[in-house]
Order: structure tokens, then sequence, then C-alpha cells
């Protein structure tokens, strides 16, 4: 049965909530629908860095301390907005959506300690846009031993298999956190985080340039990376471990670069990221044939290109090149989780998230 689901994104690049829509029966997707973006104001951004200090604090998955339950309730709110818009946009009602799948905003991941958790209040939301939702996805693979991320894998390879080319494929997301899914035929799916996304240089970026971002990676290009120093950084224990393995946004948020200037800070912190990305190569089964990128770093040129440096004779493509999307691909996702979870299907396996046998999750919120 094929059902319509919205899926919604908002991730650790703290940038705003994207909104995407797909048909699908949760095993092969029947057609991708439009998609939108929300983007969080400068206050919002704010509020969300305060909350995610504060959030080190939480040792229990309902607690909400210092900015967390502001936060949750902007969160909150700028979903439905999100959601409203899009619909009213699209003249879509309503009735047209059978389930939204809503991720919320990751403010503390400790898979060690059994604990992840997204703010966002699921029963707020789907009473706001009166549609039934789909939330707390990760809960249950962290309750039985799982790393809880990533959880895309399970959606990448329902898009791979629309490719006729030979493996391994491997697909990289670059959003807040790295993440990589490497696919070999329907057999082989495996998953992992990586190490950095964009949250490092994002962060670098704000604190010394006052931007959010650097935009195609116009500042990386004109510095020169620190090579001793991501070096330095690679050894750090995480980078020698096998999947599946996953991050909190701030795991690294110790590493400092000292006194650099923007443009080399900038580029030794994209550098980083593509060496970490490409430190998993040794540790799967074979090197990808084929490199598909999403997420925010699909759109820095410069990465893109230290990437294609790294992994050459490999290919190296933005998800967009495939018509794919990707920015609206991990919203994508969602939706289709959410549906794999209304009918019990598996959203992660023991080769994606450690978890000991095939997992399904998610919970629903009715309107």
């Amino acid at each position: 049965m094929i059902l319509t689901a919205l899926g919604l994104m908002s991730g650790t690049s703290l940038d705003g909530v994207d909104v995407a829509l797909i048909e699908t029966d949760g095993r092969q997707i029947k057609s991708l629908g439009p998609s939108g973006y929300r983007p969080y104001s400068a206050a919002e951004r704010s509020l969300l860095r305060e909350a995610l200090a504060d959030a080190v604090q939480i040792d229990r998955r309902e607690a909400r301390p210092g900015r967390v339950r502001d936060a949750e309730l902007a969160v909150t709110a700028a979903h439905a907005e999100a959601v409203s818009a899009f619909l009213a946009q699209h003249r879509l009602t309503p009735e047209d959506i059978d389930i939204i799948g809503f991720h919320g905003q990751t403010v503390l991941h400790r898979p060690e300690r059994r604990l992840t958790v997204q703010i966002g209040d699921a029963g707020a939301l789907a009473k706001a846009v009166h549609i039934p939702v789909m939330h707390d996805f990760r809960a249950a693979d962290v309750d039985f031993g799982g790393q809880g991320a990533p959880f895309v894998p399970v959606y990448h390879r329902a898009l791979a298999q629309s490719l006729s080319r030979e493996g391994p494929i491997a697909v990289v997301n670059i959003g807040g956190v790295s993440n990589i899914t490497y696919i070999d035929g329907d057999d082989v799916l495996i998953a992992c985080d990586t190490g950095p996304g964009n949250a490092l240089l994002d962060d670098f970026m704000h604190r010394t340039t006052g931007q959010a971002f650097d935009q195609d990676g116009r500042v990386a290009e004109l510095g020169t990376p620190d090579e001793a120093w991501i070096a330095s950084a690679l050894a750090l224990p995480f980078f020698a471990l096998p999947p599946p393995k996953s991050l909190d946004r701030n795991d690294f948020a110790a590493l400092k670069l000292g006194e650099a200037a923007p443009a080399d800070g900038a580029a030794t912190l994209t550098a980083f990221t593509v060496a970490a990305i490409t430190r998993i190569v040794p540790l799967l089964p074979k090197p990808p044939a084929s490199w598909i990128v999403c997420g925010g770093g699909a759109r820095n040129h410069t990465m893109m290109r230290m990437l294609r440096e790294r992994v050459a004779p490999a290919t190296v493509e933005s998800a967009d090149a495939l018509g794919w999307s990707a920015d609206a691909i991990e919203a994508q996702a969602f939706g289709f989780l959410a549906v794999r979870g209304m009918k019990g299907l598996p959203l992660s396996y023991p080769t994606t998230t450690g978890v000991p046998f095939p997992m399904t999750g998610g919970v629903i919120a009715r309107p």
C-alpha cells in the first residue's frame, strides 16, 4: 500500500527545517514530491546554541534543563510553520498526507549511556497541523544497545537501487556531522558517522567572521590547510574504530585551531572533514567505486574538490547531479522511515547502528 508522507528534518547544522513529500510503501520509492525549507532566524539559532550547551546536563530523556525547554517550544513552532507553509504553497490539505516523519532537533547523543535526546513536541505538532506524526525514531535502537545513528542508510539503499551502476557505492551526508552509507548490492549495507561535517567549520566561521557558514567554500579556497593539525586530530581514538559508530555534534568541540586566519582555519577544518570521511575507507570491505554526496557539504565546492582528490580514481557526485536532492534527502528519508515504522519494518540493522537485530521504531502522535 502506497502512502503519502511528509518528512521533516532539522539537522545538527542548526540552519533550519527541511520539508519533503514522498510516496512510498516503505520498501520502494514510488515518487519524490516537492520539498521546502524554513530557515531558523538568527535568534532561533542563538537559542539552539544555548540549548546545546545546557543539554550536556541531561541525564534522562525527559529532562529539559536551562534553555532546552524554550528551544523545544521554538523547534515545535518552526516545524508547524514549515508544514503549514508547505501545504499552502502546494495546495495540499492535511487529508492529503497520511503521516509526518518528525525527527526533531538532536541536542544530546550519548549512546554509550543509552541516551539520545531529540527535542520537539510531536503531540503539539500533530494538533497544530491536523496530521498524525511519527517521532522518536532513535530511542528503541539506543535502548537495545545500538548507536541510534545513522538512520538514513535504509533510505539511501532504496535510492541506490534505482541506479544502474557497479558497486560499491558510498553515500555521504555532510551535515553538522558526516556519515556514510556503504552499499554493495542488496545484501551489504554498512553505515556509521565518520567525524565532523560542517559543525566545526560553521562554528569557526561564526566565531571569526560572523558568517553562519563558508558559502560555497570560498573562504577555505583561499587558505592553506594545517596538515600537522589534521594529522593530530585524526589520531583521536574514534577514527580507528570500525563501523558502526556514531557521534554527538559537539564531540570534537574541544579541538582548537589556535590563532588561525579565517581562510587558513576554514581550509584546515574543511580538509579535516574530508580526511575524516576518507579515513573510513580502510575499514570497509572494499573501496567505494563511486561517492554520492548530500547535505550542506555537497554545495561546498572546496570540500567536494578535496574529496575528489582524496578518493580518485573513484567518482564523486552531488546527489543533485543524480536527480536526487542534496538538501531534501534527509527530510525525504524521515518520511520514508515514518512509513516503514507504521508497517513495523526495520529502521536500523546490526551493520548500520550495531543494534543486536533488525529493529523498527517510532511512536505515533495523533491530532
